[in-house]
């Protein structure tokens, strides 16, 4: 068996793998459900994750720590992750074969040939690198006043080195360079000194949007699986719908159909996992290599199927070898070898990236997060509509944690977890919020399930206890997530005198959070009723034309003229077009007599929410009977995660 075949077999297991868990990642007792299935392996192996995390948070969370493992293996054995294990690498291999299945041998070599534009991945992963490193770069620019020490020790070790380079070279001028050094000395301590560092150099977590494991995850969570549950696979009890997946989708594809004009284009030009591997990969010990120059023939039909573009044929690029290995099968002389030596080709063991171009990357990741910031959409122009799920940290906390993989959202039993638009920013986008209008209900009041499938804790994993706000956490009380507000211009009882208690009787809070307030109202007011004549349980109408069984719900009441107490009100019990079915006391038997006034009263028993109850669940707004715009909606305030939202002091 051939070492592609083998490459070939593991990259198609690891791809079933990845599927398997996503598909296993739904609550339920069955055995292809969330029962023990390691189902974020594939995130925690990934090192790009973790060292995001780690820039962003200075933390690592434990998962995380497989990432180690594959660096390790990297180093070891070279890009091995790109080629054998990354089940998106699979795929693009997979398409890119169809792509180029006609192509003549001469057209292959000349699509595999390297691009100078594939150093465009290496710009990418140092913009996103450096938009979570905020931290590391207040930490450097405080020195000067927190490290006062370290600060003159670095100034005068600065001073020393200018001192010995004018000493080996006479074109350099010590004073000059060391009015330079003091100079720039004097601007770091101005800096520190008089600017709020903090707020110049925020961090945000952006890697997941093109880590190729988030993005895979996000893509097959959200746009491949959901139509699998319609289709009758019943992966998940209910359909499942994404608001603004088309996204998602079409980001997704775009990627993979590129792989038909240019083979494996996402790894080659955009992935900055692969750009880490990269960089990496020059410090690996096992690497491809040519084992004999001289019988070389210079056919170059190593390169027909180089999934990298490294131009083995000729000075190998290093960091651009994903490992493929079918350089080995395709020499025909069997030149082309796997091992510790060095190519006798010669080799570019770092990126194809200029000094200049690193710079500018590093600059633009730094300054883009408070450009992005500057709309205020996490400081006093957060937006209310913006709710996160239960455990969610502060906004700011969430969002140098969140990688936008959608496990969450895969997991959420009721669909009520979506991806967000912009309605938190740009940097927001395609992170989890809350949907109250979709799904089959809102937020389960005991369930726990987003936090303890988040891979990296933006989501924190809670206890049942913590989210009800029972036993040790009585004090603190339950997890809120908002608080639910009637809009009385829409609320049926409110506006439009109909009776509904729908959204009191299905709060799920005990104590209720929704209590209502009973009114009674007359209707018809424009039409005097008249009676005809009475019985002892029927009266007829003079002037009736109404709906059959229209006020038979308990919740309307006959009221005879002249009585204006509340205990006089008779309960209807059924009607028809012209008369009314009550129970009439022998009181209001001698009262009434034809020609008699009538009023029909409608009970209305308004709703009321008790900020102090309401944990935000979100249930009345998705049983509210007001489709559109719901009449009780759910807004961040009073929410639990950050204490300046408070609506009660």
């Amino acid at each position: 068996m051939g070492i592609r075949t083998v490459r070939r077999i593991t990259q198609g297991f690891f791809l079933l793998l990845f599927l398997w868990f996503c598909a296993a990642s739904n609550l339920g007792e069955q055995w292809w459900q969330l029962r023990g299935w390691p189902i974020n392996w594939f995130l925690q192996l990934d090192p790009l994750v973790g060292l995001g995390t780690l820039l962003s948070t200075h933390t690592l969370y434990s998962g995380l720590l497989w990432g180690l493992a594959t660096v390790a293996l990297t180093i070891i054995l070279g890009r091995f992750f790109c080629g054998w294990l990354c089940p998106f690498g699979c795929i693009h291999q997979m398409v890119g074969v169809l792509g180029k299945r006609k192509i003549k041998i001469r057209d292959r070599i000349k699509l595999n040939r390297y691009r100078r534009s594939q150093g465009i991945k290496y710009w990418i992963l140092v913009f996103l690198l450096s938009a979570a490193a905020g931290d590391l770069l207040t930490f450097v620019i405080n020195t000067p006043t927190r490290r006062t020490t370290v600060f003159w020790f670095l100034v005068i070790c600065a001073l020393l080195f200018v001192g010995f380079k004018a000493a080996q070279k006479e074109d350099v001028q010590p004073r000059k360079a060391m009015i330079i050094v003091l100079g720039i000395a004097l601007l770091w301590a101005l800096l520190c000194r008089f600017a709020d560092i903090q707020v110049l150099l925020p961090v945000t977590l952006q890697t997941g949007l093109l880590d190729p494991i988030p993005l895979l995850y996000r893509s097959v969570n959200l746009v491949i699986l959901p139509p699998l549950d319609s289709a009758g696979f019943h992966l998940n009890p209910s359909e499942r719908i994404y608001d603004g997946v088309w996204t998602v989708g079409l980001v997704f594809m775009t990627a993979i159909l590129l792989n038909l004009f240019v083979p494996r284009f996402y790894c080659r030009f955009i992935c900055p996992l692969g750009a880490l591997f990269g960089v990496l990969d020059r410090f690996s010990i096992w690497r491809v290599q040519k084992k004999d120059m001289e019988a070389c023939k210079d056919c170059r039909l190593c390169e027909q199927n180089c999934e990298g573009a490294c131009q083995p044929s000729t000075q190998i690029r290093i960091s651009e070898c994903v490992l493929c290995l079918n350089c080995l099968d395709d020499c025909p002389h069997g030149l082309m070898g796997y091992g510790t030596r060095p190519s006798v080709t010669g080799e570019f063991l770092s990126p194809d990236v200029s000094r200049r171009e690193f710079t500018v990357a590093l600059i633009a990741g730094v300054i883009s997060v408070p450009m992005i910031r500057l709309n205020g959409h996490i400081g006093p122009n957060w937006n209310p509509d913006l709710i996160r799920p239960p455990g969610a940290l502060r906004e700011e906390d969430f969002l140098t944690r969140c990688i936008k993989c959608g496990q969450c959202m895969r997991v959420c039993p009721t669909n009520v977890i979506q991806p967000a638009g912009l309605s938190s920013g740009i940097e927001g986008i395609w992170t989890p919020v809350l949907n109250f209008r979709v799904g089959t209900s809102g937020c389960q009041f005991n369930c726990i399930a987003c936090g303890n499938v988040c891979p990296t804790a933006a989501i924190r994993p809670l206890s049942l206890d913590e989210r009800l706000g029972v036993n040790d956490f009585s004090e603190n009380g339950p997890i809120r997530i908002g608080t639910a507000f009637v809009d009385r211009n829409r609320c049926l009882p409110w506006a439009m005198d109909r009776p509904c208690i729908v959204c009191q009787e299905n709060c799920p809070v005990s104590p209720k959070a929704i209590t209502t307030q009973i009114q009674f109202s007359v209707i018809h007011k424009d039409n005097v009723l008249t009676a005809k004549g009475v019985d002892a349980l029927e009266i007829q109408l003079l002037n009736g034309g109404f709906i059959p069984e229209r006020y038979a719900t308990g919740d309307y009441y006959l009221r005879m003229d002249g009585q204006n107490d509340e205990s006089a009100l008779q309960p209807i019990i059924s009607n028809t077009e012209d008369t009314l079915a009550v129970s009439v006391s022998e009181k209001s038997v001698g009262v009434l007599s034809k020609d008699t006034a009538i009023d029909i009263v409608i009970r209305l028993q308004k709703p009321v929410v008790d900020p102090e109850r309401c944990i935000g669940c979100g249930v009345c707004q998705h049983e509210c009977p007001v489709k559109g715009k719901r009449a009780i909606r759910v807004s961040a305030e009073n929410e639990t995660r950050n204490r300046d939202h408070r609506l009660l002091l």
